[in-house]
């Protein structure tokens, strides 16, 4: 028998879901060994924020930390999963009423929603009051299911209350097939220089196990 760890990740690719009016993702050829050429080469143009990523505090605060300069013992430990299935906006009184852990990752409906399919503007976020008691309690990193934490076109206050405080947000996890409750957790941003937020790969460790 040995762990399962679960890729919580969105494909990187020219379909998926994009943020309205962000870079979309650009994979293209520079050299071809089917054209003669000795390897394979390609380049790539995306944003910052593309599919699964990590929000750097200098995102949302001009003095706050840029992703090269975060914490990183931060991308890897424990994790409590808070499931909210029917929650569109998330407020204080819907987190639980123990203290919360360093890090809090939030399952919602967005998880079921398809990671190519059109943006959905009714995604699950975060409410300010939910982000002042993430601050409150000390939380240091923070995750949800879709491309924001914030709900659309309102993206500035729940995305300051955070970062300003320098907690890390993580947006765009793949949770669909995660339980609730504490689970060992790693994300891996792009080492990316003076950088507001990178992509990520993240992964969960789940609490069954797979024989060899």
């Amino acid at each position: 028998m040995q762990p399962c760890w679960q890729d919580v990740s969105i494909p990187i690719s020219p379909q998926m879901t994009n943020w309205p009016g962000d870079p979309v993702f650009v994979f293209s050829p520079v050299c071809r060994m089917s054209e003669g050429a000795s390897c394979n080469v390609s380049e790539i143009t995306m944003s910052t924020h593309t599919g699964t990523h990590c929000d750097a505090p200098w995102h949302f605060a001009e003095n706050g930390a840029q992703i090269d300069q975060v914490n990183t013992s931060l991308f890897f430990g424990e994790a409590l999963i808070i499931d909210l299935p029917d929650i569109g906006l998330i407020k204080s009184s819907h987190l639980p009423g123990e203290q919360l852990p360093e890090r809090v990752l939030f399952k919602t409906k967005n998880s079921f929603l398809p990671v190519d399919g059109s943006f959905d503007s009714n995604f699950a976020a975060l409410d300010v009051s939910a982000a002042m008691r993430l601050v409150e309690e000390g939380v240091k990193l923070v995750g949800i299911d879709y491309l924001s934490i914030s709900p659309y076109g309102n993206s500035t206050p729940v995305h300051k209350t955070l970062l300003e405080a320098g907690i890390l947000i993580i947006e765009g996890l793949r949770l669909a097939d995660v339980k609730a409750g504490i689970h060992e957790f790693i994300v891996l941003p792009l080492p990316l220089t003076g950088a507001d937020g990178a992509p990520c790969r993240a992964f969960i460790r789940s609490q069954t196990q797979i024989k060899e």
